[in-house]
């Protein structure tokens, strides 16, 4: 990567400079979005996939897997927000590394290098939480919804699930969305730490109230089933985990460095 210069700039240079990373991002943004509208049936036909494994797990023909729409623009609005949120995934590393051109001249050197790991670790870890909601959770979650299903018999009427093509998505976007935000705990904790605002004694301590934290909040994100909500709390207490150890690390390298710098001040002198 190439050095940016730290010079100073006049207010109107850093709005033009803002001006030109918004017009950069919002193309990268609105040409991912024709790309996904073009190709929404096949990007949604994708999100059903775990609709169609929770089908098979449960015991059901996945030839009769069936989603329904009730509003005749339901399902074009439906392929608005598949393209919108499509675009959204694509173009984030070009929305970042836009963010980050605009903020990197006012950064150290230090501060610059330190930032990058994290921009590239975002992504993936936000990419790792989808993977975890594509292929396992949002399974169980519909696989537990199918199982509610009632087959007629004696005095019983038959109970059959037809989601609403908008609802499911909605059901998806809101379990990736809320997995992706909840795996960048271990990015905003380090970044914290460095700057000096928390430290991993701070994380440790409070621990214990980081955990119920994190079922409130899985109840609140996901949808009103056990499933989800345990699914989502674990991985939270986990990551919190992980951010202790990371926090520790960074802090050892902290003070190897300090004590390393020191040396070379006593040398000098």
């Amino acid at each position: 990567m190439s050095e940016i210069e730290d010079k100073p700039q006049p207010l109107m240079e850093h709005l033009i400079e803002l001006r030109r990373r918004l017009i950069w991002a919002i193309v990268a943004f609105f040409g991912a979005f024709l790309v996904c509208f073009f190709f929404a049936k096949q990007l949604f036909n994708l999100l059903v996939v775990p609709y169609r494994t929770a089908v098979v797990m449960a015991g059901l023909d996945p030839k009769s897997t069936e989603l329904i729409y009730t509003a005749p623009q339901e399902f074009f609005f439906t392929q608005i927000k598949v393209a919108m949120f499509g675009a959204m995934v694509i173009a984030f590393p070009v929305i970042a590394t836009q963010i980050y051109k605009f903020v990197a001249p006012g950064l150290y050197k230090n501060e610059r290098a330190a930032f990058f790991p994290f921009l590239v670790a975002s992504p993936l870890l936000f990419l790792l939480g989808a993977a975890m909601v594509y292929f396992f959770f949002t399974p169980m979650v519909m696989w537990f919804f199918l199982s509610m299903q009632q087959a007629p018999a004696d005095g019983q009427v038959s109970i059959s699930l037809l989601p609403k093509v908008s609802e499911y998505l909605g059901l998806i976007m809101t379990l990736i969305l809320s997995f992706g935000l909840v795996f960048q705990l271990p990015v905003i904790t380090s970044l914290l730490i460095r700057v000096g605002i928390l430290s991993s004694v701070t994380l440790q301590e409070k621990r214990k109230y980081a955990w119920v934290i994190a079922f409130v909040v899985a109840a609140v994100l996901t949808p009103p089933d056990p499933i989800s909500q345990i699914g989502l709390a674990i991985p939270t207490i986990i990551l919190y985990e992980v951010a202790i150890l990371a926090g520790r690390m960074i802090e050892k390298g902290r003070s190897r460095n300090a004590v390393e710098e020191a040396e070379e001040e006593k040398a000098v002198s």
